[in-house]
């Protein structure tokens, strides 16, 4: 790294608060890892045993730790001095992994065409992305959409990333055994990227791996699934992301156990529930609205409703609409008054309460679908003001079902 990039490192590292420096200093190995460890051993196993697959899918959904297994994963298998159950954390290759500054270490990430730059690659924005994974190593797509995007635009993984994938992984290692291609959120490649990429994908030079890091396997071209092993990741149990959460500087007067409960297995959501995140009470706040405006039928206060949600950008308005889905689940399993099948909080149980009977069988597929649709509009830019205002309608009429 250059006495220039070395000067920004040392300045972020100050700047950070007190529990990511920590973790920083920390790196990557699987004992940062949260549970998972049916799938550490399975990844040990394969580098002492020397089966290291060119290509590895690790598919699950958000919050469970696949990117950080991803990393800690390449750690080891460059690690100098690793061990049957973990990388050593102080050798050349693993400090370096630690700032994510190897240089046979390459990320794949989402990015944004601007006004500046038509062409965007991952290289462009590699500072800005160790910045964000120090601070997130549990990311959240819509964040780092949040923190590079212009107005309203989706970060993709563009056509002309396949050149440089191919450029980098041609060279030969600087010093690793392993030249590591991290891909974080495949599914965002487009279709002319990704089919540039196959024939690398599938015969790669010598001590190369992929690392294909996906929450939305059904977005995957099956061409880029065929050619990995693919690892499913679960959500992490209950006991152990508990313990986690035990020693989390956020917690205050919360219960871990219960807060784990709340959670489902997403480390995610755990630190927002912990945080009583901004963005979880708007979004509670916009269902509520849209649920009762809907019920009264009052056209007027459901057409400014849509006018508030067009406002907010589609990072936002995906996760609103995630936030539905979730919120109604709970509120239809909250009919069967059985406690332990519901995560609600305080103000969400308010709520639920008085709201949650009229979520029942008769419509609550057809709210999910809405949702559903509703989303999938939203991530192809379609929009976004009559997404909304169809959606609100047509629920207006399911919650009286």
């Amino acid at each position: 790294m250059g006495w220039i990039a070395g000067v920004q490192f040392f300045l972020l590292l100050r700047n950070e608060p007190e529990r990511f420096r920590k973790s920083l200093l920390l790196g990557m190995q699987f004992k940062d890892v949260i549970g998972q460890r049916p799938t550490k051993e399975l990844f040990i196993q394969l580098a002492l045993e020397q089966r290291v697959p060119h290509a590895i899918l690790l598919l699950g959904p958000p919050g469970n730790g696949k990117l950080a297994m991803a990393l800690a994963f390449a750690q080891y298998l460059n690690c100098s001095s690793k061990t049957v159950s973990d990388s050593c954390g102080v050798c050349s290759s693993c400090l370096k992994y630690k700032k994510l500054i190897h240089p046979d270490l390459h990320f794949t990430i989402p990015v944004i065409i601007t006004s500046a730059n038509s062409k965007p690659t991952s290289s462009n924005y590699i500072s800005r992305w160790r910045e964000f994974f120090i601070t997130n190593p549990y990311p959240l797509y819509e964040r780092w959409n949040q923190a590079i995007a212009e107005d309203n635009k989706q970060g993709m993984i563009y056509v002309y990333e396949a050149s440089e994938i191919i450029q980098k992984l041609s060279k030969k290692s600087y010093e690793a055994d392993y030249k590591v291609s991290v891909i974080w959120l495949p599914e965002s490649m487009n279709a002319t990227c990704a089919n540039k990429i196959l024939k690398i994908l599938e015969e790669p030079p010598a001590n190369t791996l992929f690392l294909l890091v996906s929450e939305e396997e059904q977005r995957l071209l099956s061409t880029i699934r065929s050619r990995c092993q693919t690892i499913r990741l679960p959500k992490i149990a209950e006991q152990d992301l508990t313990d986690a959460l035990a020693n989390h500087p956020d917690l205050g007067e919360n219960n871990p156990a219960v807060i784990a409960r709340m959670a489902k297995g997403n480390y995610i959501l755990a630190e927002e529930l912990l945080r009583e995140d901004e963005v979880r009470k708007y979004n509670h706040n916009q269902y509520t609205s849209m649920m009762r405006s809907g019920y009264g039928r009052n056209l007027q206060e459901l057409l400014a409703w849509s006018d508030e949600l067009s406002s907010i950008g589609r990072t936002r308005q995906i996760s609103f609409l995630r936030y539905c889905s979730e919120f109604t689940r709970e509120n239809f399993m909250s009919n069967f008054k059985q406690p332990k099948l519901v995560t609600l909080d305080e103000n969400e149980g308010n709520f639920a309460k008085k709201f949650s009977p009229f979520i029942h069988e008769k419509n609550v597929m057809h709210l999910f679908a809405e949702f559903e649709k509703s989303l999938k509009d939203i991530a192809s830019n379609g929009n976004v003001k009559a997404v909304f205002t169809d959606m609100a309608l047509k629920i207006s009429k399911l919650i009286r079902l």
